[in-house]
């Protein structure tokens, strides 16, 4: 579909062998992929990644082999058996064939004939390395070239290797190829504009450097005049501007959507006949998710191929260079001539010329696409790789998510800055789709946890058979067709499954095959080594088994893969009769039905995270009720450890808090605060200096009312009815009154983040705000905005109250460039100005982290020049000597008397160190607090399971007869365990900064209440050889009383463990004594007092 060699894969059959636990087996796609065992939570995402690697490796093999296959065939491929080649059983590559084909891929030697490649030393002599064959001709510099030159004295420089590749061009344009030469990110500089040295010829000059030097790819320009070229590559990058805006506006949650009108813009943009959205799936095969398309073409629309269709070289291609034109697929590759002393050949990865390979030409000849451009999606796969970005290099966490393929059924040849705008398109596509599938991941993940806690409660409250049985069941967990659970030797089946004796077969098979693990999943059981797999049909290919206990088991099942797969358009179906030994895209989608027959959709790894969790949690509860366990040495050192994280953690806040006050009393920015009516409650002296008025006179004055000016109250009034209701407000602009010896410097400009207050109970107590002055800043961009004065003397003042300003021309070009910004960035204006601003200010100059933000800036300058306004967009750059700089960047469009917009003026607004100071320490402190959540987090978790197996047991208990004593003994525990539960439930890091508890009210027994009190010390009391005293009469033991049970216990039996702890062991006693008040309080309720002594 895409670029590079094109194959099919082969059919390789599941080891049957058994499978130790924690232990992964998987295979190529189109094979069958079968797991056994399963790592903890903590090792999935690990586990996830080394298995994506391996399905790359072998994939990898797989390529080679068949490109060998197709060599071998022929030059022309007539003789390549498409069929036989798919369903021939794999050749092992070796090392040297794997080599010779990422070699034949990466460094083939030809290129498209529609512009020409030098290769050029990288360093002062300019000499040339390589050169293809029709560089001369393209550059006009053939000896029997008959175009006149401009200097008719001077002879044309031959095309040689040892050359100076400066002199084949004219001389502005060696000067400009020596200034890219020193460039630091030289691809960002692209497209140099560029003549030639005789004829003047303009050209496109794309550059990049490999391990010898530099590449020159060299496309023929389309006009002459260079302002023209920069004007159409700036209405390209407008285009695409206007495509994102309509990205961004699409509503939330349909990622069917946002490719649709992807690709829908693609082709309005680029004129292909067809356009499409292809991803890669887990198992690394495709599928066409959307298409526009010419109406007399047939559809492609959900058709799926097989991995080897895009090979993983051509993957690597992709996430190097991302975009990729092929012109033409029936012109000759033109050759590369190289230096002999070169120890291999050219590599030609990052070169827009590469010619593609005899076996991806032949097969767009075959389906009727003469040219096609692709690009690459690249998605955020998790993490973050600062250090490789900020060097332009892909991180390992971006992901080649899936490709934008174009198609078109004649010649076609768009210019570089077309291209770069469709790239440009394709980065914010991607930012665009990461946000839709994080949104959709982490409604999975919401479903999923609800679902498994339903299924524990249902299993803990009721039947185990509950899960299968009720809604939702053990299918509302992944998606199959059918589920199962067998249970005390018992089937228990839901949907499509297979029979009981069936069931009893795979379990046999389970239990001699795989016993020694602790599940499996796969997506053919026929591959994957079960003998009775022709017996169950399409009807149960794929099954995931979770091990409870030796003889309980949850099944899932899915049917055959061709059942999901959906055809789109009416003029074709996947049994219409084709010739399969063709290349072609429905050969290719026979193929993949062909290597998935009797296969069902893999199991992914988010799917196989979720049974495993519940697998763990039921195993857990099962274990524990069957050993009736208590694991109290558990919960006694889960106690110890929560009572000490919550000592730490009181004892950093408290900490925090004193430093956080002293800096907003000494503070350089303003701050103020207000209670739940918008009253002044809080006014430090920063604020107070520039409003004027004092703390003593700001206070209880209406913040609306009083202190801001009436164009600034309904945006107040809004903010704090936000922040009265939790929600935070950010980056705000508020203007306030100035009075006394302040009140003739008119109005104060402040940017305010706004955030709720709150009290020991953690109820929102008022709003406080934290701002930061631009008063200086507000008036010199309103003089800017409007063109007031002499504004060019405003730019160069030196005046601090400036800030860094920067312009931009109506072509993206650095027309301004002030002291402000020299200052913050290291560069002189001489150094910027007449510079592009993308790419070569910031980009090369003031370096980015990644492509990601030079997408985000370029949208904020064109909307600018468009006529939209951005306000204080974060933007981070690096200066000169290496410092990270972050800011937030205003940009308004810049208009002449007459509203003519003649490009834009961008405004940065730098947080002052205090405030800086300040977030510095609020990150560390955020830090410090998620590491302690984690903790917590987990010993809650460790401690839950044991709960729900002395749950599980006391439920079992229950239900037998016991005797009184028996009975009061299980009731103690039961309380005991519930108490615990409560402080587990209750054990969050909120809930430890704010000191609150949620009350549980109701009616409970006071004799239950102290026997689980006493029982909670009586081990102590015997290791100390104390003796315990209870003088507890008889009407209190049997009173009802009426409250938090669990927080009565919790409390009564810290003051028992403390006197326990504390009483003298020689001859030592602790008394407990319970008496009710003398007199009944006036609602009629009584008092009680516990008295507890040594």
């Amino acid at each position: 579909m895409a670029s590079g060699s094109r194959a099919t894969p082969t059919r390789s059959p599941s080891s049957a062998r058994p499978a130790a636990p924690h232990q992964n087996h998987t295979q190529s796609s189109g094979g069958s992929t079968s797991r056994a065992g399963g790592g903890g939570g903590g090792a999935a995402g690990s586990a996830a990644a080394t298995e994506s690697v391996s399905k790359a490796v072998a994939q990898y093999t797989l390529d080679a082999g068949l490109h060998a296959v197709f060599e071998q065939s022929g030059a022309s491929g007539r003789s390549f058996d498409y069929s036989q080649s798919l369903l021939a059983p794999p050749t092992p590559s070796s090392e040297q064939q794997i080599a010779a084909y990422l070699s034949r891929i990466q460094r083939g030697g030809h290129i498209q004939p529609f512009g020409c490649t030098l290769a050029v030393a990288d360093d002062s002599s300019f000499r040339l390395l390589a050169f293809s064959e029709n560089a001369a001709d393209l550059l006009d510099l053939s000896p029997h070239h008959s175009v006149p030159s401009l200097d008719s004295s001077a002879a044309p420089p031959p095309v040689s290797l040892g050359a100076d590749a400066r002199l084949l061009f004219s001389p502005s344009s060696g000067v400009l190829l020596e200034r890219a030469f020193a460039a630091r990110e030289i691809s960002l500089l692209n497209p140099l504009w560029i003549h030639s040295r005789v004829s003047s010829k303009p050209f496109y000059a794309i550059l990049h450097r490999i391990d010898v030097g530099v590449v020159i790819d060299l496309e023929p320009a389309r006009t002459e005049d260079p302002a023209l070229s920069i004007a159409g590559a700036v209405q390209s990058q407008k285009l695409a501007v206007r495509a994102i805006s309509r990205l961004q506006a699409l509503p939330g949650g349909d990622v069917k959507l946002l490719c649709d009108t992807v690709v829908e813009h693609v082709r309005e943009l680029t004129g292909y006949d067809r356009v499409m959205v292809y991803k890669f799936h887990d198992d690394e095969h495709g599928e066409v998710l959307a298409e526009s398309r010419r109406g007399d073409l047939e559809p492609y629309l959900g058709l799926h191929y097989p991995a080897t269709d895009i090979p993983q070289a051509s993957r690597f291609l992709f996430r190097q260079n991302r975009v990729r034109m092929i012109a033409d697929c029936h012109a000759a590759a033109v050759r590369v001539i190289q230096d002999p002393a070169m120890p291999q050949p050219l590599c030609l990865v990052g070169s827009t010329l590469r010619s593609p390979h005899g076996c991806h030409a032949q097969y767009m000849a075959n389906m009727g696409s003469i040219a096609s451009l692709v690009m690459a999606v690249i998605i955020s796969s998790g993490g973050e790789d600062e250090h490789n970005m900020t060097r332009g290099v892909i991180p390992s966490a971006m992901k080649l998510w899936g490709l934008v393929v174009c198609h078109h059924t004649s010649p076609r040849c768009i210019p570089f800055p077309l291209r770069y705008a469709c790239e440009f398109l394709m980065q914010a596509f991607g930012l665009q789709l990461n946000m839709e599938l994080q949104l959709a991941h982490q409604l999975s993940e919401k479903h999923i946890l609800r679902t498994q806690t339903l299924l524990c409660d249902m299993l803990l409250r009721d039947s185990p058979t509950g899960i299968v049985t009720q809604s939702p069941s053990i299918m509302d967990l992944v998606k199959c067709d059918g589920a199962a659970l067998f249970y005390h030797g018992k089937y228990y089946p839901l949907g499509v499954t297979p029979t009981e004796a069936q069931i009893k077969d795979i379990i046999e098979w389970l239990t001699v095959c795989h016993g020694d693990s602790t599940g499996l999943s796969t997506d053919s059981l026929a591959d994957a080594g079960y003998p009775g797999a022709t017996a169950l049909g399409d009807a149960v290919c794929g099954m995931a088994v979770a091990y409870i206990t030796p003889s309980d088991y949850l099944f899932w099942f899915r049917s055959h893969t061709a059942k999901e797969i959906k055809w789109g358009g009416a003029k074709h179906h996947p049994e219409d009769k084709d010739d399969g030994q063709r290349m072609h895209p429905r050969s290719s989608f026979k193929a993949f039905l062909e290597v998935v027959k009797s296969r069902s959709l893999p199991w992914e790894n988010a799917e196989m995270d979720a049974i495993h969790s519940l697998q763990l949690i039921l195993r857990d509860s099962f274990r524990d009720a069957g050993e009736g366990t208590s694991n109290s040495k558990a919960i006694v050192n889960g106690q110890v450890q929560l009572g000490e994280l919550e000592l730490r953690g009181i004892d950093e806040l408290s900490s925090v808090a004193r430093e956080m006050v002293r800096l907003i009393e000494t503070a350089t920015v303003p701050i103020f605060a207000v209670d739940t009516y918008g009253c002044i409650n809080g006014w430090n002296a920063k604020v107070a200096e520039l409003t004027g008025l004092t703390v003593e006179e700001a206070m209880g004055k209406s913040l609306v009312k009083d202190l801001i000016f009436k164009e600034s109250e309904e945006i107040v009034e809004k903010l704090l009815s936000q922040a009265l209701k939790g929600e935070e407000g950010t980056n705000v602009e508020i203007k306030l009154k100035t009075f006394g010896s302040e009140q003739s410097k008119g109005p104060i400009f402040v940017i305010v983040n706004a955030c709720s207050s709150r009290d020991y109970t953690k109820s929102i107590v008022g709003v406080c705000f934290v701002g930061q002055d631009i008063t200086g800043q507000k008036v010199v961009m309103d003089k800017f905005v409007n063109i007031q004065g002499d504004y060019k003397a405003i730019v160069h003042n030196p005046n601090p109250l400036i800030p860094p300003i920067f312009a931009s021309d109506e072509n993206i070009c650095c027309s301004e460039w002030n002291t402000a910004m020299e200052k913050l960035t290291g560069w002189s204006r001489g150094e910027v100005v007449g510079k592009l601003l993308v790419g070569e200010v910031f980009g090369n100059c003031c370096r980015l982290k990644g492509p990601d933000a030079l997408t985000k800036f370029m949208i904020v300058l064109h909307n600018a020049i468009g006529g939209q306004d951005s306000e204080k967009s974060p933007f981070s750059f690096f200066d000169k000597n290496g410092k990270y700089v972050q800011a937030l960047l205003t940009a308004n469009t810049r208009s002449k008397m007459d509203g003519e917009t003649i490009g834009a003026f961008c405004f940065l607004q730098i947080a002052s160190p205090e405030l800086q100071q300040a977030f510095e320490i609020q990150r560390q402190q955020e830090k410090k607090c998620y590491a302690r959540m984690k903790e917590l987090a987990y010993i809650c978790q460790e401690i839950k399971n044991p709960l729900s197996g002395i749950r599980f047991t006391n439920s079992l208990l229950e239900m037998t007869d016991l005797k009184d004593d028996q009975r009061q003994f299980l009731e103690t525990s039961a309380a005991c365990e519930k108490q615990m539960s409560k402080i587990v439930k209750d054990a969050s890091l909120q809930s430890i900064e704010d000191g609150s508890l949620v009350l549980e009210k109701g009616e409970f027994s006071l004799g239950n209440v102290m026997n689980a009190v006493v029982s909670q010390v009586m081990i102590l009391l015997r290791e100390r050889d104390l003796q315990l005293i209870r003088d507890i009469p008889d009407e209190i033991k049997e009173a009802s009383a009426y409250g938090d049970q669990y927080r009565i216990q919790q409390v009564l039996s810290d003051f028992l463990l403390s006197m326990v702890r504390f009483a003298p062991t020689e001859n030592g006693w602790v008394e407990i004594q319970v008496r009710p008040n003398v007199k009944q309080n006036s609602d009629g309720t009584e008092t009680m007092l516990f008295l507890f002594s040594f």
